[in-house]
């Protein structure tokens, strides 16, 4: 049996519907491969959009099948439209087991507020769900797009460390910080 308890399943925000993964996806999904903009933060060898599309999602039902979360689809209400994806991820992180929000749109759904909306709805779950003490997003240094979603989420820069070959922030923020937030 699949444990899916990191994956908001079902759960939705004001503009925003959150899926499970799925190929039937691919194709639109793919046009985020094929757009350079969405890897210009990020050091690493790229093969074809197909290619890279394709390891994308083997990676995500990867981490479905061994309980290490994963990104949920971001539907947009309105549209019925993939927007992107956005989910909680265990990642390792200076030898650490972290539980990261990690996020990725479509270009033609930035500077929208959607980012943020999904990033927002993930801590709130995580907390409320008691899966953690503390929760990460992991930003290059370079993405100030990212880096603000991470400052509207309550995070604060935590440290800077490598992370696959690049140099990264960590982005924190404490289920104790959360709640001070939220008057809990």
């Amino acid at each position: 049996m699949i444990k899916m308890k990191y994956i908001l399943k079902n759960q939705e925000t004001k503009r925003i519907l959150f899926k499970e993964v799925s190929l039937l996806q691919f194709n639109d999904w793919l046009e985020f491969h094929k757009n350079p903009l969405t890897s210009i933060h990020w050091q690493s060898e790229l093969e074809s959009p197909d290619s890279e599309c394709k390891k994308w999602y083997e990676k995500q039902f990867y981490r479905y099948e061994n309980d290490l979360g994963g990104m949920n689809a971001l539907i947009e209400k309105q549209s019925g439209k993939l927007i992107g994806y956005c989910g909680l991820l265990i990642q390792t992180v200076d030898e650490k087991k972290e539980l990261e929000i990690g996020y990725s749109l479509l270009p033609k759904f930035w500077k929208k507020g959607l980012a943020s909306e999904a990033a927002l709805k993930c801590r709130d779950f995580a907390f409320e769900n008691d899966l953690t003490d503390s929760i990460i997003s992991i930003i290059s240094l370079t993405n100030k797009p990212s880096e603000k979603v991470a400052i509207k989420n309550g995070m604060t820069i935590d440290k800077r460390t490598m992370y696959h070959g690049n140099e990264v922030n960590i982005f924190r923020i404490s289920k104790s910080q959360w709640q001070k937030l939220n008057n809990l």
